[in-house]
Order: C-alpha cells, then sequence, then structure tokens
C-alpha cells in the first residue's frame, strides 16, 4: 500500500507540474493550447536518450527542457500572430506530429518498441541513516511550506482577497472547508513519505525528488505572477489592445509564456519517464492534454494553488474510480476505462456550467478565446 501511495503522489507532482506549464499559457496569458502532451514528449525522450549516451542526469533534464521550450519558440513564432483559434489547430497537429516522429524515426526513439534500461535518479544511493533523516526532513519543509502557503490562502492575508471576501459571503467557509480537507489529506500523505522515506528506496527518492521540484517550480511562478512580467501577461489575457497600446511587444510576451510553459512540461516529461521507466510514443497520446486541461479547469484557471489542487482532485478520482468501480459496474476493463472518462468528462461539464472559473479560480482569470 505505501508503494503504490508512494508512484500516486510521484503522478500527482508529475501532472501538476505539467498543468502548471498549461495554466502559464492558459490560465495567465489566454493562450489555447491543445497540443500540451508536446512539450512533455520532447522532453521525456530528450531526456532518456541522452542519459543513456552518458550525458548526467541533470544536464539531460536541462537539455530537454531547453528542446521543448524551442519546440514552443517555432509553434509561437509561427501562429502567435494570428487568431487564438490557429494557435488551438496548429499545437494539435504538432502534438500528433511529434508522436509520430517518435514512432517512426527508430534509429533514434526505437520506434513503437520504446525505451528502457536507461539511467534513473537517486538509483545508486546507497540509503544510509543520515541520508534517510536528511530525506525526511526535506518532506517535512515541503509539508510544512504547503501548509503556510494554505494558511495564508484560508486566512486571506491580502486585503484585496478580505475585498473579496466581503462581496462573497459564501468565499470564507468554501475556504474553510477546502482547507480542512486539504490538511486532512496533506497529514495522511505525509505520513505516508515519512513511511517511504523511512525504508529509502528508488520510489521514495522520484516521489521526494518530484515534490521538491514541483515546489519549487511553484514558488517561482507564484512570485513571477506578482511580478510586472506576470502582471503584463494579465493584461494580454484580458485585452492585449491595451497591452499593446501601452507599449508592450505582446507578441514577444505570448512567445515567452508559451516557452517557458513548454520548459516546465518538458521537465515534467523527464519525471514521467523515470516514473514509467519505460516509454513508448503510444505512452503521450493527446488524452494527456485533455488531462491536463481537465486539472486547470478544476482548479481554476489562473491560479497556482487551484492547479495544485485540481491534480489532487484528478488522481484522486483515479484511483477511487479504478477500484471502485468494478464493484459496481459488471463491465470489462476497457469498458470501464472508457466509463471512467466519460465520467470525468461530464464532471468537467458540470463545472462548467456552475462555476466556470473553477474551485479556486475567479470569473475574470478565466480565458477562452473571448
Amino acid at each position: 500500500m505505501v508503494g503504490y501511495l508512494t508512484s500516486l503522489i510521484t503522478l500527482t507532482s508529475v501532472f501538476a507540474l505539467f498543468s502548471l506549464g498549461l495554466n502559464v499559457q492558459w490560465g495567465m496569458t489566454g493562450l489555447i493550447n491543445f497540443g500540451h502532451v508536446a512539450f512533455m514528449t520532447v522532453g521525456a525522450y530528450a531526456t532518456v536518450l541522452l542519459s543513456s549516451n552518458g550525458v548526467p542526469l541533470v544536464f539531460a533534464v536541462l537539455a530537454g527542457a531547453a528542446l521543448a521550450s524551442v519546440l514552443g519558440l517555432i509553434v509561437g513564432a509561427s501562429t502567435l500572430r494570428l487568431r487564438e483559434d490557429y494557435l488551438a489547430i496548429v499545437t494539435i497537429g504538432v502534438s500528433e506530429v511529434v508522436r509520430l516522429v517518435a514512432l517512426n524515426e527508430e534509429w533514434l526513439t526505437r520506434g513503437a518498441r520504446g525505451v528502457a534500461s536507461y539511467p534513473l535518479p537517486l538509483e545508486d544511493l546507497d540509503a544510509t541513516w543520515p541520508v534517510r533523516i536528511g530525506a525526511i526532513a526535506l518532506w517535512t519543509l515541503i509539508f510544512a511550506y504547503g501548509l503556510k502557503k494554505l494558511w495564508g490562502w484560508t486566512r486571506g492575508w491580502n486585503r484585496a482577497e478580505r475585498t473579496a471576501d466581503e462581496r462573497n459571503k459564501s468565499r470564507p467557509l468554501r475556504r474553510l472547508m477546502v482547507g480542512a480537507a486539504t490538511v486532512t489529506t496533506g497529514i495522511i500523505l505525509y505520513g505516508v513519505g515519512i513511511a517511504a522515506l523511512y525504508g529509502f528506496n528508488f520510489r521514495a527518492g522520484l516521489m521526494l525528488l518530484a515534490s521538491t521540484v514541483l515546489v519549487a517550480v511553484y514558488s517561482q511562478l507564484e512570485r513571477l505572477g506578482r511580478s510586472p512580467w506576470g502582471r503584463v501577461l494579465k493584461a494580454i489575457r484580458e485585452d492585449e489592445e491595451v497591452a499593446k497600446a501601452l507599449g508592450k511587444n505582446v507578441f514577444w510576451y505570448k512567445l515567452q509564456s508559451l516557452m517557458l510553459g513548454g520548459a516546465i512540461a518538458g521537465i515534467a516529461g523527464s519525471f514521467y519517464a523515470w516514473q514509467l521507466t519505460f516509454i513508448n510514443p503510444d505512452g503521450f497520446i493527446p488524452l494527456m492534454t485533455f488531462q491536463a486541461w481537465t486539472i486547470v479547469v478544476l482548479g481554476g484557471a489562473g491560479n497556482n494553488t487551484g492547479t495544485l489542487l485540481g491534480a489532487a482532485i484528478f488522481w484522486a478520482y483515479t484511483t477511487l474510480t479504478r477500484f471502485g468501480l468494478p464493484a459496481i459496474l459488471p463491465l470489462d476493463d476497457a469498458r470501464l476505462g472508457a466509463f471512467r472518462i466519460m465520467v470525468i468528462g461530464l464532471i468537467l461539464i458540470v463545472v462548467m456550467m456552475l462555476r466556470p472559473q473553477g474551485m479556486l479560480g475567479r470569473k475574470e482569470e478565466l480565458t477562452l478565446g473571448r
């Protein structure tokens, strides 16, 4: 059970990281990207192929992120001057082109046979007692950071948030309920993490590494969102003509957003490959982009904290339906898988109808080609 929950925490962190890249592009800038999985594919393949040829893992990950960013540069340079729907169409095509290249260029990617037996992070680490204690201490710091952010969000330290609470009396209660549920879940996961790190192995180390990178990326995106650069992105999302009138190079800012989101997705691809320990083109289907959109929409567009919450909800749903539905519905595995996708699609429709801004988002943060 601990091993499964450890892998679940890792996957949740990976998809939260993956979705944070989409949140930069869509939630903050208003760029409609329906081919986000292409960036993850580039990052995953670049990391495993370079590391298999002797490149240190850190440099392989950075190279994968850089190549994913270059892909964003190529896509953006050719489409960002056009209407938003052109970007959406192009990104769908690019994701399929990347997947088909990985499938057919066997000299590079081994095609449908996939890539296996590549170097993994921390797999040869000697788990001495100082290492285990240090890992548990780092896990505790991550948990403490999460509690601090949750406390600040629940209490509404920001004056603007308190003003909004006065206009919407239900928001403090909603925050309290979400905060209590999140703390309870967090305590359970913290205990699982402690148990996994106590008996340190590769999976536990990957969980810790993925969570650490997620916290680092999240904190930097929060800082960037409050910076002048982030405010320009939000101004572009609201009305790019106004941003142009203020002298901002809208095209350049959009390009930066697409490249940054692509780089983050590339890093997520590295962790995804390490978690699977085997990759092939069938592992990077368009459904993964749909999952990222589901996570961002559920949590709230333009809200990084909401993206983390959306990832947790999505994987909680995936886990519960994986083990709960077979006991309720007499269907085979293929039909159960299709039914689970139908249900999450229905949930997404209901959320968009009742609360289009997501759980933690605001209506003014929601932009979809308007």
